[in-house]
């Protein structure tokens, strides 16, 4: 990850999360309570900082400005989610954008 912080990798991973969804960001980072697609959507974009960018569950929680419980949720609900092959093939391809735009 050159030259990225962690709230830059945030917002990229919830930018690129958002537009695989078809959501918009804004609901991605809304702090109210979602729908189910939008939740979904977010925690895969906590996912993806953390385990995907290596981010601390800590930095990504400061970052989307939740709990650092939340995180640890989220990436336990999305690693179980992922032993669907159509849900596993998704969040890959979200990964490897991620990866891609950040390592310019």
């Amino acid at each position: 990850m050159s030259g990225t912080t962690g709230p830059t990798s945030c917002r990229l991973a919830t930018a690129i999360v958002a537009a695989m969804a078809g959501l918009n960001v804004d609901a991605l980072v809304d702090l109210r309570r979602s729908t189910a697609p939008v939740a979904t959507a977010r925690q895969i974009a906590m996912y993806l900082a953390h385990v995907g960018l290596g981010l601390s569950q800590a930095g990504v929680a400061q970052a989307f400005r939740r709990d650092r419980s939340t995180v640890a949720y989220a990436c336990r609900r999305i690693e179980d989610l992922r032993d669907d092959p159509a849900f596993d093939h998704r969040v890959a391809q979200m990964e490897a954008c991620l990866r891609w735009a950040t390592e310019r």
